[in-house]
């Protein structure tokens, strides 16, 4: 049995009552509320996955659900992730509003064929007239030390998919409200959690009005430059644009809060104010998701920048499970400020000593 943190043995946190709302929480705590709002306030909700019932989810999102509402609303399946995801399809297809949980994200490419070649099209295959009211769960990116296979950043391979909806939210409060909305709504929606954000904790006000589900948000108003980010890459260029602002550098930093559709408009209105941008993303940098937002934005606002679109992202290279070699691979906040002093024109020393090989040289493998 896996999951996100240890447990003692015999304990079972599929019959403890789930979170309650607090000024601050964790986010697992708010996606657990939501599930279970979401449960008791339509009959049509249900939850399926893997340990999603008597154990509690593997990241304790779904603690105590099963006992409130029984196994046949939340239900344990078996390790076949395509068979579970399609059973959510169908069950869609018919007027459920299933909500699946795929174990960790690398699982998803076993469920592909559900989400990409089911999910994603028979609204436009059948003209409209059926709807899939399904929401995917997954808690994906690098988490500790659980190398190549378990630490997959699948951003890009979701957002080549039109028919699917893609939000990443990184706070208690976002992840409650568009978990919220993603079960009402009726197109498929997939959500990517960050394993390390899970018990990362934050303000929380349940009953607050909520953004549109794919607005981006603004962490830092800033004048000289736009970081745009996701996950916890949002908390990287936090602290480099406090580190910034210490040389005098005032950092705008943007939470994306959804892939697809991207909100162009917020980012393009931070472009006027700042004319640079930098996208840090954790995934690797060749055909990544920052790609895509680098080259959405410089087409709105090409003349707006001052310079090119910057990027700072993970190497080109399978998740290391050596600790030191993994922080390598992804960006820090150190790297991110020296993207930002490129950018600016205010960069110390060669190129070795501010950027990665691949930046160094722009080859890819």
């Amino acid at each position: 049995m896996t999951g996100g943190r240890r447990r003692r043995e015999g304990e079972n946190l599929g019959l403890v009552a789930p979170a309650e709302p607090r000024p601050e929480l964790m986010v697992w705590e708010a996606l657990n509320i939501a599930l279970d709002r979401a449960l008791a306030r339509d009959e049509a909700v249900f939850i399926v996955g893997e340990d999603v019932g008597l154990y509690g989810g593997s990241y304790r999102v779904t603690q105590g659900l099963y006992a409130r509402y029984g196994e046949w609303r939340v239900r344990d399946t078996p390790i076949s992730e395509n068979s579970f995801t399609g059973l959510g399809v169908g069950a869609a297809l018919v007027g459920a509003r299933p909500v699946v949980e795929i174990m960790t994200v690398n699982f998803a490419l076993l469920a592909l064929d559900a989400i990409v070649n089911m999910a994603a099209k028979l609204r436009y295959m059948s003209g409209g007239q059926l709807a899939v009211p399904l929401v995917v769960r997954a808690p994906g990116g690098v988490a500790r030390q659980l190398a190549a296979q378990h630490s997959q950043r699948l951003e890009h391979m979701f957002l080549n998919v039109p028919g699917l909806r893609i939000v990443v939210p990184g706070t208690p409060q976002d992840a409650y409200w568009q978990l919220t909305q993603a079960i009402e709504a009726d197109d498929p929606v997939v959500v990517l959690e960050h394993e390390l954000l899970y018990f990362e904790k934050g303000s929380f006000d349940p009953d607050a009005p909520p953004p549109p589900m794919h607005a981006a948000a603004v962490r830092r108003p800033g004048r000289d430059v736009t970081l745009i980010a996701w996950h916890r890459m949002v908390k990287v260029c936090l602290e480099a644009a406090g580190a910034l602002a210490a040389e005098g550098i005032e950092a705008e930093v943007i939470d994306l809060r959804s892939l697809r559709p991207l909100d162009l408009p917020r980012l393009v209105d931070s472009v006027r104010r700042t004319h640079r941008a930098v996208v840090v993303e954790e995934d690797c940098r060749f055909a990544g998701a920052g790609a895509e937002v680098a080259a959405a934005l410089t087409e709105a606002a090409f003349f707006e920048l001052d310079g090119p679109v910057a990027r700072v992202a993970g190497e080109d290279v399978p998740t290391p499970y050596n600790a030191a070699l993994e922080a390598a691979s992804i960006p820090d906040a150190g790297r991110v400020a020296s993207a930002v002093r490129r950018l600016l024109g205010r960069a110390a020393g060669g190129p070795a000593a501010t950027q990665s090989p691949s930046e160094q040289t722009g080859a890819q493998p």
